[in-house]
């Protein structure tokens, strides 16, 4: 018996019993995208229900249908926990009707890694995912189409499980079948292709990121040559993306063409132009430090205008909804308090929370923007304690460590009384560039009836991952035990730096 149908069989036998626990994956990246749900019958299902419900009379194909309308439904509710226990029932039953080794059971698996990657079981839903590709390899081909779905959710399982090196390997696989498959050009690999920019990003590897973007954005040019309304949201992710890569100038360009397209067909009081024109006012909040100092300062009030410009339309826009109006509002107020004009801020929050206290729905919208500290800006910090997380780095067994910030937030939405601390506290140069990020963010401070109010002991953490051959070699230059466990308690406050 081979190790994957040795691995099914040890599915199906504890499949009866088994029930996920599972927390949510904390990144911006999605685990893995449940709209690659397949059916594993050729028709739909009659009626949904509990597998227990059934009745014995039913064939087990019947069983199955309503079993996988059953996960269907589970997915649609969120009820994820559930959904896993449905997709292993799914999996036994359909080993009984078609094999191990059946397409049918290829997707049965891909199901339930799904489920999995989405619960957090990232280990779990990568053997599935190898299963899946396994047995279609075994039954058409390795360069076969119907590889592409369960490549595209391997290589986000193994992205979300800190193993953007084999993500990389796993999308560029995916990628190369589709070119085989539809074409160098075909629209259909820019998902994957986005997701392998996200690993480069991942991987420290911007300039290989940005080569990525432009090859995207020239897919997408080729795709909507005739359609120009119709590139604006692959542009809106082209900048979205620029962004990550801190690449601000081509950002900045990338709005400005989006807000040029849908002037010229749309007018330059559409309501689309609203979105874009707050992401560009956004985008200055992020500095060129390559810049002269008084360039950095012209910069730093250059956001204003298209914040400005859209609040404009958005009250001029006829029908427009209140949040949309509610948004811009707040996006010009932010601004004010980024430049430091506290004047002008203090009057639009006030403006704001009275607009915001009409109604039920607007004072729960008013909670959450605000009555507690918003960063107005955020960059992303490095997950990695090591340098050149690609493929010829040696990344099994990784560790997690966690550096937790507390800290204050002023009146005037800035950072204050910061103290740092870190498990472990060997890994000082992550501690440095995680308190530099929180000192150097600006916030939207809380707000009430009688104006902004400080905010303090506020905590941020970031987990990062490290090898222990790294962590060795720290404690070897500071004359530390090198065995030491990472996970063993620190004591005396030595890990803490104010």
């Amino acid at each position: 018996m081979t190790k994957l149908l040795k691995y099914i069989a040890l599915l199906v036998a504890i499949s009866a019993n088994y029930a996920s626990h599972a927390q949510e994956d904390e990144d911006d990246f999605e685990a893995s995208p449940l709209d690659q749900v397949v059916p594993v019958a050729d028709e739909p299902a009659e009626a949904p229900g509990p597998a227990d419900a059934i009745e014995d009379s039913r064939t087990l194909e019947e069983q199955l249908a309503a079993e996988f309308e059953r996960y269907r439904r589970l997915i649609g509710e969120d009820a994820f926990d559930e959904a896993d226990v449905s997709a292993k029932r799914i999996v036994e039953m359909v080993i009984k009707i078609h094999g191990p080794r059946s397409l049918e059971t290829s997707k049965a698996l891909n199901n339930l890694a799904l489920v999995q990657s989405r619960n957090g079981q990232y280990d779990a839903a990568v053997q599935n995912f190898e299963s899946a590709v396994e047995i279609i390899e075994d039954v058409e081909d390795r360069l076969n189409e119907k590889l592409v779905n369960p490549l595209r959710g391997l290589g986000a399982a193994q992205l979300s499980n800190g193993r953007p090196d084999l993500a990389t390997r796993t999308f560029d696989r995916a990628t190369h079948i589709t070119h085989v498959n539809e074409g160098p050009h075909n629209i259909q690999q820019v998902e994957i292709l986005e997701a392998l920019a996200q690993a480069s990003m991942m991987m420290g590897d911007t300039k290989g990121a940005r080569s990525i973007l432009d090859r995207i954005h020239a897919l997408n040019v080729r795709h909507f040559d005739n359609d120009k309304l119709a590139l604006i949201p692959s542009l809106m992710r082209r900048a979205s993306w620029q962004h990550a890569a801190r690449y601000y100038n081509d950002e900045r360009a990338t709005y400005r063409r989006a807000i040029r397209i849908i002037e010229d067909n749309l007018g330059k009081t559409d309501p689309q132009l609203i979105l874009p024109l707050q992401m560009l006012g956004r985008s200055f909040y992020y500095l060129d430090l390559t810049q002269s100092e008084t360039a950095q300062r012209q910069m730093v009030t250059s956001g204003e205008i298209y914040f400005k410009r859209a609040l404009r339309i958005a009250e001029e826009a006829p029908d427009l909804d209140w949040q949309e109006v509610a948004n811009a509002k707040l996006a010009l107020a932010d601004n004010y308090i980024y430049v430091q004009s506290q004047n002008r801020a203090r009057r639009l929050y006030n403006e704001l929370w009275t607009f915001l206290s009409a109604d039920e729905e607007r004072l729960a919208f008013r909670a959450e923007t605000l009555e507690q500290p918003v960063p107005l800006f955020a960059d992303n910090l490095p997950r990695y304690a090591f340098s050149g997380a690609d493929a010829n780095t040696p990344t099994d067994d990784l560790l997690t460590g966690t550096i937790r910030v507390d800290y204050t937030v002023s009146t005037r939405g800035r950072v204050r009384n910061i103290r740092t601390e870190a498990i472990p506290p060997e890994f000082t140069d992550m501690q440095r560039m995680v308190h530099r990020e929180i000192r150097r963010r600006v916030y939207r401070p809380k707000i009430t009836d009688d104006g902004p109010l400080e905010s303090d002991s506020l905590l941020f953490e970031h987990d990062f991952f490290y090898r222990q051959l790294d962590l060795d070699a720290l404690r070897k230059e500071t004359g530390e035990p090198a065995q030491r466990s990472s996970d063993e308690p620190q004591d005396d406050g030595t890990d803490k730096q104010r």
